[in-house]
């Protein structure tokens, strides 16, 4: 990538600064070039003069000086030195955390006292042992530490929070890290490339997905985020992401009342429109299901609390009658009025988005699944790439063809869905028929 790609520009400003080193320079690139060489100091910023071509290489950040208006110049910061979180072990942290994580405050690399260090700046002069900053010179898998000013400890570990971009909140469908790796090591295809492996998951179709250069993404729902592979034997598979150790509070955050479709509904109502009590959602009796709260830990599905983990029109619920597999939830608005439920009975029952078997032959099917019985993985109704249809949304605006999820809008023996395998224009979907003795 570009040699700026490592830095935030800022324009219009100057930073006072002790360390500094003066270069000419004809852009911004050769001096990024002069700051990444420079030895006299670690250079952490630079600032560039259009009008005079003139490169600073600068000891110091905006983090550890003051900065005022300059109007022709433009100040660069190295990302790595803003950062004070930590990517998987840290050992390129380069914060300026000093106190571990006991509180106690961090000798200095460059001291023998109280404690005489095997690691100096001296013996490791790239692993950043500036100053008494907490750091992992050595790869430890527990991560970046620091020898102690207590003679009674020689050294302890640092709390450094994970960089939320290299871990995964949920099931990862806001996941912009970088990882570019399948969980058995494959490296990932670009979403902009068709080959090895044609596909339908674009920027175009998916412009909200962030789906960027090769990093492994979350478009469709999946458990995890995951990629097409370069290899062409295996079309796609997992990422492995580490989840985020500071999780999203669910319970905390949330409505307790309905507002829009309730997705974010976090109240206490465990009972139906029609009076039958909740079914607990890590149970499966008297209905099974896929709706697990270990499988979706932010859609809050606690105890048997009414939710809408789905996109469904409002909050519902399974049901502890076997006969009523499910049911929509009274929630009153957010506004004050009651939920307008009259002739609500007239309606016929739709399967929620969860459902993982279809009834009859899937007319009504509106789960999320987007696999054939082959393991293909589904193109998007509104996309005619890698095949050309008419099965459009806008030709069948009942059959509720929204992103690339499995249903029967022709009357089929059971939902489908085209694939994003070119030579295997449509298949069947993974779905099995429904129990019609504990479901119907």
């Amino acid at each position: 990538g570009d040699i700026l790609d490592d830095y935030l520009r800022t324009d219009g400003v100057w930073i006072l600064t002790r360390n500094k080193q003066f270069y000419k320079a004809n852009n911004e690139k050769e001096c990024a070039e002069k700051c990444e060489a420079e030895r006299n100091f670690i250079c952490r910023a630079f600032l560039f003069t259009r009008k005079i071509l003139q490169c600073l290489t600068l000891a110091e950040n905006a983090k550890m000086t003051v900065m005022f208006k300059s109007t022709d110049a433009v100040l660069y910061e190295k990302k790595i030195y803003l950062l004070e979180c930590k990517r998987g072990i840290g050992k390129d942290y380069r914060g300026m955390e000093a106190k571990t994580r006991r509180g106690i405050p961090c000798q200095k690399w460059a001291e023998k006292r109280p404690h005489n260090p095997n690691y100096t700046p001296e013996k490791h002069p790239n692993a950043g042992l500036d100053e008494n900053y907490c750091r992992n010179p050595d790869e430890d898998e527990s991560g970046p530490w620091c020898y102690t000013t207590d003679p009674a400890t020689r050294f302890d570990y640092c709390n450094i929070p994970e960089c939320e971009g290299q871990c995964m909140q949920c099931n990862g469908e806001d996941y912009h890290g970088e990882v570019s790796r399948t969980e058995s090591g494959l490296e990932c295809q670009r979403w902009d490339a068709q080959e090895p492996h044609m596909h339908g998951f674009t920027l175009k179709h998916f412009p909200e997905k962030d789906l960027k250069m090769n990093y492994c993404r979350n478009p469709d729902g999946e458990l995890r985020p995951w990629c097409f592979t370069t290899s062409p034997t295996k079309r796609w598979e997992y990422c492995n992401i580490p989840r985020c150790t500071t999780h999203q509070a669910v319970s905390a955050r949330g409505s307790q009342c309905l507002s829009g479709k309730g997705e974010g509904y976090r109240g206490r109502i465990a009972i139906t429109e029609s009076g039958n009590a909740c079914q607990h959602w890590n149970t499966q009796f008297p209905h099974k299901h896929g709706w697990r709260p270990d499988r979706y830990p932010c859609k809050g599905l606690e105890e048997n609390y009414c939710r809408n983990p789905d996109g469904e029109k409002r909050p519902w619920c399974y049901t502890i009658n076997s006969r009523v597999r499910w049911e929509y939830c009274a929630i009153p608005h957010c506004d004050g009025t009651e939920l307008e439920i009259a002739g609500m009975s007239n309606v016929p029952v739709q399967v929620p988005l969860s459902e993982e078997c279809y009834r009859g032959k899937g007319q009504s099917y509106r789960g999320t699944t987007s696999t054939t019985v082959s393991g293909k993985k589904c193109q998007a109704w509104n996309s005619m790439f890698p095949h050309r249809h008419e099965k459009t949304p806008d030709r069948f605006p009942n059959a509720d063809l929204r992103e690339n999820y499995c249903r029967n809008p022709d009357g089929d023996n059971s939902p489908w869905c085209f694939t994003t395998d070119p030579s295997m224009t449509w298949e069947y979907c993974n779905l099995k028929r429904c129990d019609d003795h504990t479901q119907e």
